[in-house]
């Protein structure tokens, strides 16, 4: 009896062992595509100078990306749910992976930009599913609490990592190794999932294959991002980013009728019914704008108002990253346990208004000490104790066969709004700093005015966050035992004996 009951342990803990094996594989692999939307952003000028770019269209090495791969999450997170989600994250990491190589190489622009389109097409395929296969792997509340709160400080802080690490490697070698380096990190990956992901089953395309439903959202999504990438180019109120707008908003709209309709829709518009996934994903979309825009105008202020270079930016970040860091991977997982994400993401928003409200305050002749590091205090606890939460909610009450599809929705959200919320800041302030030079004000001022208008406005974008989440998210502990249930009667995603 006793020999039973040993070898029943020594199952459950390696059980145990292969499901926290399985999350940190999956991390890597979301961290992996989070570096490379910032990594690449540090070394735009060295790629600029070795290809020949000019400076409208060294754009879309970074366009390019996010087009394909903000237009395909949605779609990617359904595909996980039909086919299963690990077929469909290894697919993504082989075809990002063979992207990457691609890109390292590359000696031509539009070997550069088709590679860079590819990559965000295997991005979008390996990050969709990643937060569905988290929550059926974790299904008890406490586990599920740090699992998220680990996969939103990889979701979170990987960019601030991205500067650092582009920073370093174009000054050390060249930016042709930003890309080159994904190749070992995603075979020891692919490797390692192979092992500790069991294969499981999807529910076939006879319970949603809605191709014309597929394309819409599909073209939808990437006609949007398109026009909002290029937005700082046309304008706003061009014919241009109009139209594209307009059709995108037109393409949405039929997706909408179409899977009213549909007998076997691609993404079922009962998703939507529950306040807390709705609520969640319109705050997670105003958050984001704001954080993102703590990264990469905070980023650019260091570099042309302080006179930071690349690395010193990146190292500069790294007390925002360490506080995410703390506080997702272990504190605000016991407090979404002990008084509920609801209450924990409110303070959290709270925390990043306050945050960038601080960085509004900015001056040309600053310092990183007294002005942003403070700012960057805020804002790291805000981060680190609303993400978790958020995904929390995001998740909630979703039906295990359609985890795949929360998830690429959170991740849709994710990306879309941040793209969105940062165009409008960056193009927010790239008008008032052209204004004030035009009236003759020094280029340091005019620039840091900028940045102080488009600090103010993520504040108020966050604000708005905050009045979403008092009045269309519901508080107690339902919301996360609904997710408990859910992914109780989930496939198994994860299986000791690959182990």
């Amino acid at each position: 009896m006793s020999l039973t009951n040993g070898n029943i342990a020594q199952s459950s803990s390696t059980s145990d062992r292969s499901r926290w094996i399985a999350l940190v594989v999956l991390c890597v692999g979301m961290l992996m595509i989070v570096l490379d939307a910032t990594i690449v952003n540090v070394a735009l000028p060295k790629i600029q100078t070795d290809l020949g770019f000019s400076q409208s269209s060294l754009a879309w090495v970074v366009n390019a990306y996010l087009i394909s791969f903000g237009g395909l999450l949605l779609f990617a997170g359904r595909l996980g749910d039909l086919l299963g989600r690990r077929d469909v994250f290894l697919s993504g990491l082989v075809l990002f992976t063979a992207a990457s190589l691609a890109c390292g190489v590359s000696d031509s622009q539009s070997v550069l930009v088709v590679s860079r389109f590819i990559q965000g097409i295997g991005g979008a395929l390996t990050s969709a599913v990643i937060l569905g296969m988290i929550v059926t792997m974790f299904p008890q509340p406490g586990e599920q609490a740090k699992a998220i709160g680990v996969y939103s400080f990889v979701a979170s802080a990987g960019g601030s990592i991205g500067l650092l690490a582009g920073g370093a490697i174009t000054q050390v070698i060249n930016w042709h190794w930003i890309f080159i380096v994904n190749l070992p990190i995603a075979i020891v990956t692919g490797v390692f999932a192979m092992r500790v992901l069991a294969r499981d089953r999807g529910i076939g395309f006879s319970k949603g294959a809605d191709l014309p439903g597929a394309g819409l959202i599909v073209a939808a999504l990437m006609m949007g991002v398109y026009a909002i990438v290029e937005a700082s180019n046309y304008g706003w109120g061009s014919a241009h980013t109009l139209g594209f707008g307009a059709g995108a908003v037109a393409l949405m709209i039929g997706f909408v009728i179409r899977e009213s309709r549909a007998a076997n829709p691609l993404v079922p518009l009962r998703i939507f019914r529950s306040r807390n996934l709705s609520g969640a994903n319109a705050v997670q979309g105003l958050m984001v704008a704001g954080i993102y825009g703590m990264f990469f105008l905070g980023a650019l202020y260091l570099q042309r108002v302080l006179g930071f270079d690349s690395l010193e930016v990146g190292l500069g970040f790294i007390p925002l990253t360490a506080i995410i860091g703390i506080l997702s991977l272990g504190f605000s997982a016991k407090l979404n346990l002990r008084f509920g994400p609801k209450a924990t993401l409110v303070p959290g928003l709270v925390f990043v208004a306050a945050g960038l409200a601080l960085m509004s305050q900015i001056t040309a002749g600053g310092s990183y000490w007294t002005e942003v590091l403070p700012a960057m205090v805020l804002v790291g606890i805000g981060a680190g104790l609303s993400f978790p939460s958020v995904m929390t909610l995001a998740m909630t009450g979703v039906r295990p066969e359609e985890a795949g599809l929360a998830s690429g929705l959170v991740n849709t959200t994710l990306q879309v709004g941040g793209a969105l919320g940062l165009a409008v800041l960056a193009t927010l302030s790239t008008s008032r700093t052209a204004n004030l030079v035009s009236d003759g004000t020094a280029n340091s001022s005019a620039l840091t005015s900028g940045y102080r208008l488009a600090f103010l406005v993520g504040a108020g974008l966050v604000l708005g966050a905050v009045a979403i989440a008092l009045t269309v998210i519901r508080a107690g502990s339902s919301a996360t035992d609904e997710v408990a249930v859910a992914a109780a009667e989930a496939e198994p995603v994860f299986s000791s004996e690959a182990a």
